[in-house]
């Protein structure tokens, strides 16, 4: 009976999917936009210990971050030292020259960022990637946690399950008291469109935090101010949660409307990045990482290089620039899945 009751959850859980039309489309498949979004029956459950553990870890990342896109952007010791290479910081085609000197509208560059991590053999969470330029999760997780805690509502009324609005109220919250209007600012939500991967989530989110979803010519800029267009007339925005990738933004310069996140946080997301970044945190917060980030080196650099050549074999070969037009990228590869000649 159990298993019964368990396939009439999963079935029951398939159906909301399907009714509530969560999807996540791939660009690739252009006959068939749509697939459904696969969702776990079971939620991985996580002690307050390891969850302590990652929110720190997180926590830290997202300082470091930080700190990492104001230097870029100001200063530009990291590079200037020798700490950073230029080639990951000035020389990535997401890095725009433009915001150079530009402070960030409400004191902040990231507003929110996404880590994918892994736990490893002996029970330890390692980090994968980070993304800060458009990254998406926030209306799936809420869309997630809906449905399995109805169909698990006596667990979930049981278990000391931390609850997720109250996050969001404060982002929306925080992003308001940093735009120019204050706590009375009108919030965007800014899409590429319906056939933008994440679509379902956009609406969603939108809706959920009560946002406007927009795309960009529903806006139009007058006297440096950013602007909805409606039937009532134009109506002022103040702050843009955006989830278009820096190539579709004009330059945000003015100052008068928030962008989150800063446009040019793209080279953040750069994989060549991640061994860096436990010198980084000694240099920047003066602390060790505590999310340690899978072993990584840019070949950009001859030491690394030579380091990596005799175990490549072991490795996973990431580009360090996304595809752009000028610059040839390619997808990650396993090392032993190479032949020699491919190798070489």
């Amino acid at each position: 009976t159990m298993n019964a009751d368990l396939n009439t959850r999963m079935a029951n859980l398939q159906r909301q999917v399907r009714d509530n039309g969560i999807t996540y489309n791939v660009y690739a498949s252009a006959d068939q936009p749509q697939r459904p979004w696969s969702l776990d029956l079971f939620p991985l459950m996580l002690s307050h210990t390891d969850w302590q553990q990652i929110e720190a870890g997180v926590m830290q990342r997202m300082q470091l971050l930080e700190r990492i896109m104001a230097d870029a952007y100001g200063p530009q010791q990291l590079v200037l030292r020798g700490q950073l290479p230029a080639a990951l910081v000035q020389g990535h085609p997401a890095y725009l020259p433009a915001m150079h000197g530009v402070a960030p509208v409400g004191g902040r560059y990231l507003s929110l960022a996404a880590f994918d991590l892994a736990r490893g053999p002996d029970g330890c969470w390692w980090l994968l990637s980070q993304r800060t330029q458009a990254p998406s999760g926030l209306g799936y997780l809420i869309e997630n946690r809906q449905i399995v805690s109805r169909l698990f509502p006596q667990a979930f009324e049981a278990f000391p399950v931390q609850r997720l609005a109250n996050t969001y109220r404060t982002l929306i919250d925080g992003i308001k008291a940093r735009s120019p209007a204050g706590a009375s600012a009108h919030i965007a939500l800014l899409t590429p469109g319906p056939y933008n991967e994440t679509y379902f989530e956009h609406a969603y989110l939108a809706r959920y935090l009560g946002l406007s979803l927009v795309q960009g010519n529903d806006l139009t800029v007058r006297d440096q101010k950013l602007y909805l267009k409606t039937l009532q007339g134009l109506q002022p925005v103040h702050g843009l949660l955006k989830r278009v990738d820096d190539d579709w933004l004009q330059a945000v310069r003015s100052g008068n409307v928030l962008v989150a996140n800063t446009p040019g946080s793209g080279f953040l997301e750069s994989n060549a990045l991640l061994g860096f970044m436990p010198g980084l945190a000694r240099e920047l917060l003066g602390q060790e990482l505590q999310l340690p980030a899978i072993p990584s080196w840019w070949c950009g650099e001859a030491a690394a290089l030579q380091d990596v050549l005799p175990r490549i074999a072991d490795c996973v070969i990431k580009p360090t620039y996304p595809h752009h037009t000028d610059r040839h990228s390619f997808e990650p590869v396993l090392g032993h899945r190479l032949t020699l000649q491919e190798q070489a």
